[in-house]
This record gives structure tokens, sequence and C-alpha cells, in this order.
């Protein structure tokens, strides 16, 4: 399975983003993502995770109410919408595929990652 991240860039606090990520190669019919991310100096943190229905959703407590995750399993995509960014949402942004019907913060159900999409908020 390969992920494949896009969407990320510069932008000012306040201001929004788009990530995306597409799964390719022997994805199962039934499959559960997350987003996770890195900051500089600090360990990987989960962001958000979504069932293979769509119906399930899990967020970090920092960014309930400013990010949306969903997904779309004809593209094979998911998604993260970002609102109301601010400077420590700056980090490197992961998607990650799991074959398990897990949308949580453990990273270890989760068998495949993306390469990463930077996300930078300015102050």
């Amino acid at each position: 399975v390969q992920l494949v991240e896009s969407g990320g860039g510069l932008v000012q606090a306040g201001g929004s983003l788009r990530l995306s990520c597409v799964a390719s190669g022997r994805i199962f019919s039934l499959y559960s993502m997350g987003w996770f991310r890195q900051a500089p100096g600090k360990e990987r943190e989960f962001v958000a995770g979504i069932t293979w229905s769509g119906g399930s959703t899990r967020y970090q407590d920092s960014v309930k109410g400013r990010f949306t995750i969903s997904r779309d399993n004809a593209k094979n995509t998911v998604y993260l919408e970002m609102n109301s960014l601010k400077p420590e949402d700056t980090a490197v942004y992961y998607c990650a595929y799991s074959h398990k019907d897990y949308n949580g913060p453990r990273p270890q159900p989760y068998e495949y990652w993306g390469q990463g999409t930077q996300v930078t908020v300015s102050s």
C-alpha cells in the first residue's frame, strides 16, 4: 500500500488548509485511516482517525472543533480540513492506513505511512 499526502503549505494564523492522502496498491476493501503530525523536536502525535464507513471519527483534543477528517472511498482518499490554524499546528503531517477497524491514537495498528507534508502556520 502506498500513501501520498498533499495540500500542505505556509498559511497565516487563523487560515485554513485541506490535506489529502491517496492510497494505492493492494488496498483492502475495508480499512481505517488516520492523520498524525510531528513538530520539530517532538514525538509524532495523533491528530484524527476515521473508520472505513466514515461513521466513526476521533480527534486529538487540541484540534476538536477546528479540524475535520473525512474520506471518499471511491477515490481511496482521506482528507483533513484544518481551520483556525495556530502556530502550534506547525508540523509535518502524515497519513496512515490500517487494515483494522481502528481510528484511535496508537500508531501500532497503522501498518502503512505516507512520507508526510509540511504545514507551517505563521503568527
